[in-house]
């Protein structure tokens, strides 16, 4: 009698402990339910996969989007993700033609990243790439191409450009069609501009400058007293 007594009990405990721990085990799941519903809704709605914000901006026809995006502060270089995103964004943006000229120009004047400036070095507006051409942040690679753009503004400003190399501005310097300010420019590197330039480089730009006939007769004076030799030579063989 006591012994079925108590199997009565435990199994009366035990059919009141299992709807318990049913119950629990609902609550629980609620829980979880609503916590990823909260975060659901927490979410971005407009947020886009980068390869689609890319698209959509490439071939975007609003100016005021692309004006928008192009002037836009970017994130802080502590968000590595979201700095990425932006500058690979402005690729798209750069490469539009929809996005207002003075939007490119800005960006070509202030960008330092390869990726924009490529982009817009081939911009078909040539004070987009003029502007390019003297940004300080160019490859020298990049600056050396814009040397031999088809416009002269444009090859000009690259050549003045520190970043273009000696081969770039020798060629410059004998460059036919290069203007009196430019040849200007050149004439002076190692002496006036750049004295710590690799002495035989910089005088060989210098006899070119002196052996063009485009270069001033001011610049010409001013030449027929350099410390080379042979630029002086250059100049006499003018006279």
């Amino acid at each position: 009698m006591t012994k079925l007594g108590i199997m009565t009990d435990e199994n009366t405990t035990s059919q009141q402990t299992q709807p318990t721990e049913a119950a629990t085990d609902t609550d629980a799941q609620q829980q979880d339910q609503g916590a990823q519903a909260a975060a659901e809704s927490d979410a971005p709605v407009d947020f886009e996969p980068l390869t689609a914000t890319y698209e959509r901006l490439r071939h975007s026809t609003d100016p005021a989007e692309l004006s928008e995006f192009a002037r836009r502060p970017l994130p802080d270089r502590a968000d590595q993700a979201a700095f990425s995103r932006a500058t690979a964004l402005l690729e798209a943006v750069a490469g539009n033609p929809r996005t207002p000229v003075a939007d490119r120009v800005f960006l070509a004047d202030t960008m330092p990243f390869p990726n924009v400036l490529v982009k817009l070095s081939e911009d078909p507006e040539p004070s987009v790439r003029q502007a390019v051409a003297a940004n300080g942040d160019d490859k020298n690679w990049l600056v050396g191409r814009l040397t031999k753009d088809p416009v002269p503004e444009v090859r000009d400003t690259a050549l003045k450009n520190k970043r273009t190399s000696w081969k770039m501005r020798l060629e410059g310097a004998q460059d036919p069609t290069a203007d009196a300010e430019t040849l200007d420019f050149l004439g002076v590197l190692g002496t006036e501009s750049e004295e710590g330039a690799p002495a035989v480089l910089s005088s060989m730009v210098r006899r070119a400058v002196a052996l063009n006939p485009n270069t001033s007769e001011a610049m010409l004076a001013k030449l027929a007293n350099d410390p080379s030799a042979e630029v002086r030579h250059a100049v006499e063989s003018r006279r």
